[in-house]
């Protein structure tokens, strides 16, 4: 990492910090939420012209860095304890995410980075997967700034007298943010908090072959066009290591706390490029630009949360 981006980075964490303890009290709304708005609030405030570049770097490549250190709280063997089922319940929501934003999104006439990035961040996990597909499509900051938040999942759940599995299953395939899940879910029950989480993070495991696909239609894009393209420059190589994380935690050679410990520095992370991105974010544009994103957004979780009470209902898991 070179000297001149520091100034930017530290810049940045006087954002993300506060941003970060605030998600820690209010988990539903979650760091990287916080990180974005604190950032926007001050993007016009006069700032050192050296920060510019740290800032940059910060909502780009520690954007990478950030989900790469997530992998290490991953564990490949809890897609094996969700069972089949809830898998089944993962494929038919991811696949209602992406075809509620691409044929909403083409309704509205919006771009193809803001409706990939719209249903990424709706049928994976929110943040990281926009975090994570964001650079692989080279979309603009203004598009990163998209986020749900979920209040309502355990009262719904309670109403239609759901029980603990089915809506530990509903709310770990249907919420966005990995803290909303948990906090969601064990509002709702122990057994379902537990549950929930164990699917979301299976779920935050979509983020590979979603990334890998996302870089194969860049590619041919690029050989359509008859553009110049790299597979080095495409492939999205934080992709790897995040696999190469997850299979490090799976066979446990690291100490559970040094894992956790990587762990919390990816949430961290987010947080910190989350703010640089809001630093470098036009409000009076994101406003006027704004709308049509965030009822795409609304649209697509209507789908994947409807998706999943249908398929759940289907298998008997309700």
């Amino acid at each position: 990492m070179k000297r001149e981006y520091m100034d930017g980075i530290l810049y940045a964490m006087l954002f993300a910090v506060p941003a970060y303890v605030l998600g820690l009290y209010f988990p539903i709304v979650g760091g990287p939420v916080f990180g974005i708005l604190l950032g926007m609030l001050f993007a016009k405030k006069r700032r050192p012209e050296k920060t510019e570049s740290g800032i940059r770097f910060t909502g780009k490549k520690i954007l990478q860095y950030a989900i790469i250190l997530l992998g290490f709280e991953m564990n490949l063997f809890h897609v094996v304890e969700v069972g089949e089922q809830s898998l089944y319940v993962m494929v038919f929501t991811l696949a209602a995410a992406f075809l509620a934003a691409l044929v909403v999104g083409r309704l509205m006439g919006l771009d193809r980075d803001m409706t990939a990035l719209v249903g990424a961040g709706t049928a994976i996990c929110g943040g990281s997967a926009i975090a994570a597909v964001a650079p692989v499509i080279g979309a603009k900051d203004r598009d990163v700034v998209i986020s749900i938040a979920v209040f309502l999942f355990p009262f719904l759940g309670h109403t239609m007298g759901m029980s603990d599995q089915g809506f530990g299953m509903w709310a770990g395939t249907a919420i966005n943010d990995t803290s909303s899940v948990v906090a969601a879910g064990y509002a709702y029950s122990h057994d379902a908090g537990a549950y929930a989480t164990i699917v979301k993070l299976t779920r935050t495991l979509m983020i590979v072959p979603v990334c890998l696909f996302f870089s194969l239609l860049v590619m041919k894009g690029a050989k359509e066009s008859g553009a110049g393209f790299s597979l080095k420059r495409i492939f999205p190589m934080f992709v790897l290591y995040f696999v190469l994380a997850c299979i490090v935690n799976t066979t446990g050679i690291l100490p559970a706390e040094v894992s956790h410990g990587l762990g919390m520095l990816g949430k961290f992370s987010i947080v910190l490029a989350m703010s640089a991105i809001g630093l470098n974010t036009d409000l009076p544009s994101l406003i006027k630009h704004g709308t049509r994103p965030l009822l795409l957004g609304m649209v697509c979780w209507i789908a994947v949360a409807g998706t999943s009470l249908i398929v759940q209902h289907a298998l008997g898991l309700l």
